[in-house]
């Protein structure tokens, strides 16, 4: 295609040192032009009449797709495809081409997995079993692991560099990794805790006195539990607080319908002396006993 092109610019007159460089950038634009109007067409034509289905349909699972804009970030692929296409048209960069669209394309891989674990992660939440076993934190540990996965094999199709021989430089930075990770890896630990043993779930009504947070639990996430305090205000304390500080969960109260509550009571023991008759009269006629 280069060469039509330069064919062209040669005759019409242009100097032979100009004409190629010309015809680079004529197919660059080209090809740019088509990869931008392929994902408009694939917007349009594809993605915006099945989101009218999906709003119009009764199934309400499928409105995630929508709301989480997963095909969007399909969409997000034909750009790359349509730039790989046109590599072999400039043959002295083509490799680098097929490099950057190749990590393009797997960083893409990660975005739209990241999406789609947004989606079962919402469908999980709409079940009345997600208040008692919430899986968002598992589900960030997932993507923490797509986004490091899809990192390595990045750095090695950029590099040329084996990912075993990456992730074998990675293990030298160990120590670092764990400092800028700490609290990601304290909450990995707890929320698997927190999970396992059942020590809150969204719902409960929790106090948490060093953070002066006293409200119910309303979003449970892999580094941090958010509670929105009485009087409305949201309180974030991190997960491996529960772990490694007290709390109170009145949970027990609600399942078992009822509240117990200690209080002392004072008994003048000059007044204490046998029922008699008239006392018992006395008492008889109060309702309450």
């Amino acid at each position: 295609m280069v060469d039509i092109f330069a064919g062209w610019f040669s005759a019409l007159g242009i100097n032979e040192t100009f004409d190629i460089v010309l015809a680079n950038i004529a197919v660059g634009i080209i090809m740019f032009a088509v990869a931008f109007l392929s994902k408009l067409i694939f917007e349009k034509v594809l993605i915006k009449p099945i989101e009218l289905i999906v709003r119009r349909s009764a199934f309400k699972w499928d409105d995630l797709l929508v709301k989480h804009k997963l095909l969007n970030k399909i969409a997000l692929m034909i750009p790359a495809i349509v730039i790989a296409l046109f590599a072999p048209a400039f043959p002295s960069i083509s490799d680098v081409i097929y490099r950057l669209v190749t990590t393009y394309l797997i960083f893409i891989a990660a975005v739209v997995i990241d999406a789609f674990l947004d989606v079962f992660t919402s469908a999980y939440q709409s079940l009345e079993t997600s208040r008692d076993t919430p899986i968002k934190s598992y589900m960030t540990v997932v993507k923490l692991m797509v986004y490091i996965i899809a990192g390595v094999i990045a750095v090695s199709v950029l590099t040329g560099i084996s990912p075993w021989g990456i992730l074998s430089g990675i293990g030298a930075m160990t120590a670092v990794l764990l400092v800028v990770f700490r609290d990601s890896l304290l909450g990995l630990v707890a929320s698997i805790q927190i999970s396992k043993n059942n020590l809150v779930s969204i719902g409960d009504w929790i106090e948490v006195p060093r953070y002066q947070a006293d409200g119910d639990v309303i979003d449970i996430t892999l580094t941090t539990i958010r509670i929105q305090n009485w009087d409305k205000t949201i309180t974030t304390v991190p997960s491996y607080a529960i772990i490694s500080e007290s709390f109170k969960n009145w949970k027990g109260m609600f399942q078992a319908g009822g509240r117990r509550i200690k209080r002392s009571v004072f008994i003048d023991t000059s007044s204490v002396r046998f029922l008699d008759d008239e006392l018992y009269d006395r008492l008889y006629k109060i309702q309450i006993l």
